[in-house]
């Protein structure tokens, strides 16, 4: 199993999804489940990117960085 941290486009905007997946194909299948979850409406999905994918082990995740979060 493999960790993803996955880039979305919704309208231009984008929005980063984290899914648990054993094949690509699957964690793109699985990133769309999240996202029509999330929105209340079912998103228009430009694009899907994988950012970084890692294989699960204690420990493992990922740092998320957004421009207002940003130090200088």
């Amino acid at each position: 199993m493999y960790l993803y941290r996955i880039e979305a486009t919704i309208a231009g905007a984008l929005t980063v999804v984290i899914v648990i997946a054993d094949s690509d194909e699957k964690a793109f299948d699985y990133a769309e489940q999240q996202l029509e979850k999330h929105f209340i409406a079912k998103p228009v999905v430009e694009e899907l990117c994988v950012l970084e994918k890692k294989r699960m082990s204690a420990g493992n995740g990922y740092v998320i960085e957004t421009e207002s979060g940003q130090t200088s």
